[in-house]
């Protein structure tokens, strides 16, 4: 019994600190899913739909703070400090992260929960598992506490929660260390918007009461069909699937033109959030490379009235472009950012704070 305490305390702190790990490497994206919860509970209990509303601005501080404190509660379970209330914490983390993870399955609401980011796709009720096995692991430790003492490790913790707060910090401002996303550098958006395998099926068949699988659909008309199911479904799905961009009263496919040549963005979902701090290296960015061979074009999903005042406001006089502000966060977990393609693939990315010049942009192009 007290290997599987142990075993299970190392288990969970693993499980944990990977978790926490992924999600402070891109906390923008837990923001993201983190508004989705809170528009869903707003929507299905329009009684506490104020509550909900009141955590949407708040939504990037929640996100660092428990992808923060599911790395830490992992810490102090592998060195053992204050176990005991780490593991309460955690249980009551998990009743947490179990019933959203319940909710999204059982009333199909939000199809990934982004558990472990960007990094593992997970299905609602295979997040659902997941938490309980957690849950169970976690329960053990509480059962089997008096056999684990603890230790004098407050530094390790102290540690783990300097780096978190370094970590969250650098990604919402310079983007992520490690960018999963189809939009990410050295990606090719046109493969990208293609399923990576032709969609594969298999058939349940029926003849004299007995059921049958079949990997083809059975010319022998004798047998009844009863059911199709897709064997591929995940490898069946472009990784890209709404990528468009369009400009009001013009017939131009920007979407098609996009994947033609260098285009160089400015990616702002929201102009009126956008960080206009180093808005100066931008323009003059902007100014440096007219006349070359490099196209850039502002992108938004802003209204053509607020975009225009942006670009007034701003002195930036180059083509304003509209796109979903899904695909615009996926592209910018910055606001904004600068997005740089040739033919299609995804040469650069940087956040504002960071604008390149000519030379490193050219650099960036073959």
């Amino acid at each position: 019994m007290k290997f599987l305490a142990h075993f299970s305390r190392i288990f969970v702190g693993v499980i944990f600190i990977f978790s926490g790990l992924i999600k402070l490497n891109d906390p923008i994206g837990t923001e993201i899913k983190l508004e989705e919860y809170f528009d869903v509970f707003a929507t299905d209990f329009p009684w506490m739909a104020g509550f909900w509303h009141f955590w949407v601005p708040l939504a990037l501080y929640v996100s660092i703070f428990l992808c923060t404190l599911e790395l830490v509660l992992g810490v102090c379970l592998l060195v053992q400090y204050k176990l005991k209330s780490a593991s309460w914490i955690l249980l009551a983390t998990v009743v947490f992260f179990g019933f959203l993870t319940f909710y999204s399955a059982y009333f199909n609401k939000v199809t990934d929960c982004g558990c472990f980011g960007e990094a593992i796709k997970l299905k609602p009720w295979t997040s659902f598992i997941k938490d309980m096995v957690l849950m169970f692991f976690i329960l053990i430790i509480l059962w089997q506490r008096h056999v684990f003492a603890d230790k004098k490790t407050g530094w390790a913790v102290a540690v783990s929660l300097v780096f978190c707060l370094a970590l969250g910090t650098y990604a919402v401002n310079y983007l992520p260390v490690n960018d999963g996303l189809p939009y990410a550098i050295g990606e090719n958006i046109q493969n990208n918007m293609k399923p990576a395998e032709a969609p594969k099926f298999k058939y349940i068949m029926e003849k004299d009461g007995k059921e049958q699988e079949f990997m083809e659909y059975p010319t022998d008309t004798t047998w009844k069909f009863k059911q199709m199911i897709q064997l591929n479904e995940d490898a069946a799905k472009a990784r890209i699937t709404d990528y468009n961009l369009y400009r009001t009263g013009d017939s131009i496919d920007y979407k098609a033109e996009s994947f033609v040549g260098k285009k160089l963005m400015i990616v702002s979902p929201f102009v009126e959030k956008a960080n206009t701090g180093h808005i100066e290296q931008i323009r003059q960015l902007v100014k440096d490379l007219k006349g070359s061979d490099v196209t850039v074009w502002f992108v938004t999903s802003s209204t053509d009235e607020g975009a225009q005042n942006f670009m007034k406001q701003n002195q930036l006089d180059i083509p304003v472009l509209n796109a979903d502000v899904k695909v615009l966060k996926t592209i910018a977990r910055a606001n904004p950012v600068i997005w740089l393609l040739q033919d299609g693939t995804v040469k650069g990315k940087w956040s504002s704070k960071v604008t390149p010049d000519k030379e490193e942009v050219f650099s960036k192009l073959q």
